[in-house]
């Protein structure tokens, strides 16, 4: 515990930054709570930390420094050990004569200055910086996990043959003994933090190589050297933890872990497939006690949600959402579920998997492997007298007939199927076998979609484009004289240096109506119903509502071109 006394008083009196009773309440806090007194000035005063240390720094006479582009030499990187590096929370900046910096953001750490002595066997002189940059320094250069690795190697505690012993743990306890669990651990606790949706752990020759998703990017997790060593026992315990057999490894399997952390119910599916250098696993991160997106929360334009609202309160009929995978279609379907989920409604869902748990809807998991696949769910949920009914994905002609028969006996219907655009839906279910006039009287509206990053709007910044290249896309030039600016994604603490957070929909709305069925029941061709929908009904193709996103600021012009590569704007 911190020792409060008189000369941490005076210097914490001598920044002037608190009152006096202010000084006392967070020094108390200190004290009997245990905090750092950096811990105890953010909870008990309105000062930032950046702020607070800048301050201190001056009245102990030391330097203050941000540690953004830092760049750490490697000597200097094995001078202190990680284990030293994650317990105090420092990070080694540069060499002196005799000695060499050391950053903190907690110089009243009891011992601190005799520990790194030791550690690093030379003087050591304190720098003052933000934790949340010593944090990310010590994770870019180190690796995650470091600490736990650099110990496990030191006390050669873990026997990497003896797999089947690894997984007695559970992972919400993140400060277990230093192991192969606590690694696994780390490694999912980042990826939450981080708002990743997959996490992929790649082996490669020399390497091992481990991914995060992050708003539909993949960002490499900077990791330890010595990871490729310990592959076989991380991989292990992962597939031990989604019950697994870790004893094949020449086949793909499938699994799922149910996991707490935080109090954060979150639901991970793994999958592993056989590659020349070892299993590589992939975890896909479901959020199921909360997180659940509202209609207003997917993007929507005004005129394209009163359409929506509309289609969704129709008595019958089918209503899909398409779009690749990771385009956000699970998401929109549960948004208008949640809008039209009353106790006058009884709605039954087939998924798989069940993303997020929804009160008051009846939620069913599929299990192909007992024969509980889409198609028998639907025909059971016909027999449940059920007023709307979501279906996970019609991936064959069998789930496709049975849900247009459920719409055609005044169900309403909604599904997910994979097409490029709203208009290709039709000619996709009419390739699968499905008589013209069934789509024409059955498909109420078509909705595509795709996911866009969103700007951070602490440091988005205006941009003037070079006008040739907006014309070659496009782009309605003559509204920048009434609406914009474009912005562009530059970077800063808040967005933790990407310039994009969170993200938000792009949509191509296509309403099946009087005007449209003649054309399904001829056959027509994808193009012909689009230009059709356009010209009787306005209707705006995904680049088009894109641009009217990077018009509002919301994102920017490279992630629309990104997201929409293939769905170029057609001149009447």
């Amino acid at each position: 515990m911190l020792i409060i006394n008189t000369k941490i008083h005076a210097l914490l009196e001598s920044t002037s930054l608190f009152k006096a009773t202010e000084l006392a309440a967070i020094l108390s806090d200190a004290r009997e709570n245990g905090r750092s007194i950096c811990e105890a000035v953010l909870a008990g005063s309105d000062v930032k930390e950046d702020q607070f240390l800048e301050k201190l720094a001056e009245v102990m006479d030391l330097p203050f420094q941000r540690l953004k582009e830092i760049q750490i030499e490697k000597d200097l990187i094995e001078k202190l050990p990680p284990k030293a590096i994650f317990q105090y929370n420092v990070v080694p900046l540069s060499k002196e004569d005799d000695g060499l910096r050391v950053a903190t953001n907690n110089p009243f750490t009891p011992g601190l200055i005799d520990a790194l002595r030791l550690a690093a066997e030379c003087r050591i002189r304190l720098v003052l910086s933000p934790g949340e940059d010593i944090a990310t320094a010590a994770k870019k250069f180190y690796g995650v996990g470091a600490e736990t690795l650099d110990l496990m190697m030191q006390d050669d505690r873990i026997d990497l043959e003896d797999e089947e012993g690894l997984l007695k743990q559970d992972l919400s306890e993140l400060d277990q003994e230093a192991s192969v669990v606590k690694f696994v651990n780390q490694i999912i606790w980042e990826a939450y933090k981080d708002r990743a949706t997959d996490i992929h752990i790649e082996p490669m020759e020399m390497d091992l190589r481990i991914r995060y998703r992050v708003d539909g990017v993949l960002h490499e997790a900077p990791m330890p050297p010595q990871l490729k060593r310990f592959q076989s026992s991380v991989i292990s315990r992962i597939k031990v933890m989604a019950n697994m057999d870790i004893a094949e490894k020449r086949l793909p399997q499938d699994g799922r872990i149910s996991v707490r952390i935080r109090g954060a119910e979150i639901d991970v599916r793994v999958s592993t497939m056989p590659t020349v250098y070892g299993e590589s696993v992939s975890l896909r991160l479901l959020m199921r006690g909360g997180g659940l997106v509202t209609m207003k929360d997917l993007g929507l334009n005004e005129s394209d949600s009163l359409l929506l609202k509309k289609m969704i309160t129709r008595p019958h009929g089918i209503l899909l959402v398409t779009g690749p995978t990771g385009s956000g279609k699970s998401t929109s379907l549960y948004a208008w579920l949640h809008t039209i989920n009353s106790v006058d409604k009884r709605i039954m869902s087939a998924e798989d998997p069940i993303e997020y748990e929804m009160p008051g809807v009846n939620q069913v998991q599929m299990r192909p492997e007992i024969g509980l696949t889409f198609a028998n769910t639907l025909r059971t949920f016909l027999r449940q007298d059920p007023d709307v009914i979501m279906v996970g994905e019609i991936r064959d002609k069998e789930t496709a007939e049975i849900s247009i028969r459920a719409a055609l006996t005044g169900h309403l219907v909604f599904s997910t199927i994979h097409t490029n655009d709203s208009a290709s839906t039709i000619t996709r279910l009419l390739d699968m076998g499905i008589e013209p006039f069934l789509v024409a009287s059955s498909v109420e509206g078509i909705v595509a979609q795709r996911l866009v990053r969103s700007l951070c709007k602490a440091c988005r910044q205006p941009v003037e484009i070079d006008q040739a290249f907006l014309s070659e896309h496009n782009f309605p030039i003559e509204r920048l004289a009434t609406e914009g600016p474009i912005y562009e994604a530059v970077g800063c603490d808040e967005c933790r240096g990407n310039g994009y957070k969170g993200r938000t929909g792009i949509f191509e709305i296509l309403s099946v109506t009087d005007e449209i069925r003649p054309l399904i029941i001829a056959h027509a061709s994808a193009n012909e119903i689009k230009q059709r929908a356009v010209a009787e009904h306005g209707m705006k193709n995904l680049r088009e509502d894109g641009w009217d996103k990077v018009l509002d600021g919301v994102t920017t012009i490279d992630e629309i071109l990104r997201v929409t590569e293939e769905d170029d704007f057609e001149e009447e």
